[in-house]
């Protein structure tokens, strides 16, 4: 395993990789040194264009651990349009099964790639905001980051 840490408007992101892609974004308390790879070293440019507002799109190899549906919901959160939102029942229909919301809201859930994995831009079908792994402040930042350009 490959980790690096990065600082970000956000705080501290800590990006987890094997020899296969990154397995891992998530926001972190902690500012540890890890051992890098090429797939940290990416998706640390990447996200720092990211938050400098010059990437829109990322383009790194993914290798999280998950179920099938799992990881066919987290291939559908990336065809999300950058600056735009869904719901969870958008996703539901979009991978072709309208009675799985509560499925695709718990996957959503369990998503280890933040940012890159865009859940942040799942939101309630009412137009509000919904959980966050990284809490909801964050979420919002992200949204209206997004937005913004």
């Amino acid at each position: 395993m490959y980790c690096q840490f990065i600082s970000s408007p956000l705080g501290h992101i800590k990006i987890t990789a094997n020899a296969d892609g990154i397995t891992e974004i998530m926001f972190s308390s902690a500012t540890e040194h890890g051992t890098p790879s090429r797939f940290t070293e990416l998706a640390a440019i990447q996200l720092q264009a990211y938050f400098a507002g010059t990437l829109q799109q990322f383009t790194l190899p993914l290798a999280a651990s998950g179920t099938l549906f799992q990881q066919h919901v987290w291939q559908t959160l990336c065809e999300v349009p950058f600056g735009m939102t869904c719901s969870y029942a958008d996703i539901a229909r979009r991978i072709g099964n309208n009675n799985a919301v509560r499925a695709v809201g718990s996957a959503n859930g369990r998503n280890p790639i933040a940012i890159v994995v865009p859940c942040h831009r799942v939101i309630g079908a009412n137009g509000t905001l919904t959980g966050y792994a990284g809490g909801l402040e964050k979420k919002a930042w992200l949204l209206k980051h997004e937005q913004r350009l």
